[in-house]
């Protein structure tokens, strides 16, 4: 293998592993959005600098952000490595954690989840098969009694103040980044990062934590802003809707739509993949949009997720609404015109997005799955193998799409599919879940190719449809007339 091979090897195989690692932190924040939405609404709703302040809901702010959040982030982090018991061990570490410091603790949360269940998962699989019958139950729960009680107090007296100490200085430079004008220097690793599925990493290790702990000092935080920005990437899809040819141009203008209303950033993906040279409108346009955010003041007072205009709207604390909107402009202005250039200037071609969009796929996969023997191979042999591997259904009542989060390109795929059901006048319930989510009652699971072995082990009674682009795929017209 030359040298040149080794780089590159080396490389992929840096950016998997922490596509995995951003994976895992997205997986612990994102089913608990909710809970940060709400504490942002409640925030900027009823604090003394609200909309409507209200000194007895006021109350909830501190508990939520100090105590709830992190302990669902650290529940939800130990039933990922070892189900509800390892769920309940993890809670019991986070509270640790929590009573150790004085700043919320999502860092240490994201540690302490994980790390109490991994514990616990060790210890049971050690004493696996050498518990007398009967006494299963006692064992079970004094062990994870007594871990936890450990685990808690280590995690009182070591991992709060180290998380803590850990979070001043990361919070003190990034503020430190703000003084010198830099932060909009941020976007340099950021928009790439998006592009090559690095964002959770980016934007859930990092920007959320300390960005949550300025707004509850502040009121709000920019952090909040510098990755979510829908700003960059409706430039880019303007630009495709003008200067594009074939069908990117013609799937732009709905990829528009899902991209700035519904939040989905993954759909402007393809569109850079297509061109590579495109990033650097998207870096343009981020830049821009957070120079826009300091020099005007802005910022929201919870993470917006998804990354949509709505959720910007609902999260912008009183009297910050010009600012916000002047810095997602300015950012959409500056990306449009960059990608104008590039696609004018550019020697352009029919642009294959369906080739792009697979690309993104296999890049995205790499982060979830070794099962490369279903990517590597894109023919007809395979596509057959997906629709046969599992018995078809004659009696359907339930349709679940499913990706490893649940909320955006399943999300996507349940709603383009609920539209035609809709108009073919079929009742049947299509809704969206996580694979690790998906039930049992469910009739049909509807995955990208490469999570469907992963969705077989969960739901193994189901059918199972295998597609390539939740956006556009025959199937759905082929399972809409099959169940006229």
């Amino acid at each position: 293998m030359s040298n040149l091979d080794q780089t590159s090897n080396s490389k992929g195989g840096l950016r998997v592993g922490v596509q995995r690692f951003g994976r895992f932190l997205s997986g612990m924040v994102m089913p608990n959005m909710g809970a940060f939405i709400a504490w942002g609404l409640i925030t900027a709703l009823f604090i003394p600098t609200g909309w409507y302040p209200n000194a007895t809901i006021e109350q909830l702010v501190g508990p939520i952000i100090n105590y709830l959040l992190p302990l669902l982030i650290g529940y939800t982090g130990g039933t990922m490595v070892h189900g509800q018991r390892g769920g309940v061990l993890g809670a019991i570490m986070t509270i640790g954690v929590i009573v150790g410091s004085d700043i919320p603790m999502f860092l240490g949360a994201m540690i302490a989840g994980p790390l109490a269940a991994w514990i616990i998962k060790k210890f049971d699989k050690s004493i696996e098969g050498k518990i007398k019958a009967g006494f299963e139950m006692l064992v079970n729960n004094f062990s994870a009694g007594i871990i936890g009680g450990i685990l808690g107090i280590a995690a009182l007296v070591g991992i709060g103040p180290a998380i803590e100490a850990v979070s001043k200085v990361l919070s003190a430079g990034v503020q430190g980044l703000v003084n010198l004008g830099l932060l909009p220097l941020v976007n340099l690793i950021i928009e790439p990062g998006k592009v090559l599925f690095l964002n959770n990493a980016i934007n859930h290790g990092i920007l959320t934590p300390i960005a949550t702990d300025q707004a509850r000092e502040l009121g709000q935080s920019v952090l909040y802003m510098l990755e979510s920005n829908p700003g960059p990437g409706l430039g880019i899809l303007l630009a495709y809707c003008f200067f594009g040819r074939g069908m990117a141009k013609s799937s732009a203008p709905g990829a528009v739509v899902i991209h700035f209303f519904g939040g989905i950033h993954e759909i402007y993906f393809p569109y850079i993949l297509m061109r590579p040279i495109l990033i650097l409108a998207a870096i343009g346009g981020g830049v821009a949009g957070t120079l826009t955010f300091m020099l005007t003041g802005a910022g929201l007072v919870s993470a917006p997720s998804p990354g949509s205009i709505l959720a910007y709207f609902a999260l912008t604390p009183k009297g910050g609404y010009l600012p916000m909107l002047a810095g997602v402009l300015v950012a959409a202005v500056v990306s449009f015109l960059i990608a104008a250039v590039l696609l004018k200037t550019g020697k352009q071609k029919d642009e294959d997005l369906e080739a792009a969009s697979s690309r993104m796929k296999d890049m995205k996969s790499q982060g979830t799955t070794p099962n490369a023997a279903i990517t590597a191979n894109g023919g007809e042999e395979n596509k057959v193998a997906d629709r046969t591997a599992s018995t078809v259904k004659t009696d359907v009542r339930k349709i679940v799409f499913s990706c490893d989060a649940g909320m955006g390109s399943s999300a996507m795929g349940a709603s383009i599919l609920r539209k035609k059901m809709k108009a073919e006048g079929i009742d049947v319930a299509v809704t969206n879940t996580a694979i690790s989510e998906i039930p049992q009652d469910a009739d049909v699971v509807i995955t990208q190719k490469t999570l469907t072995d992963r969705a077989r082990s969960v739901a193994p009674n189901a059918e199972h449809i295998s597609i390539d682009n939740f956006l556009k795929s025959p199937e759905y017209d082929a399972l809409v007339e099959r169940l006229k």
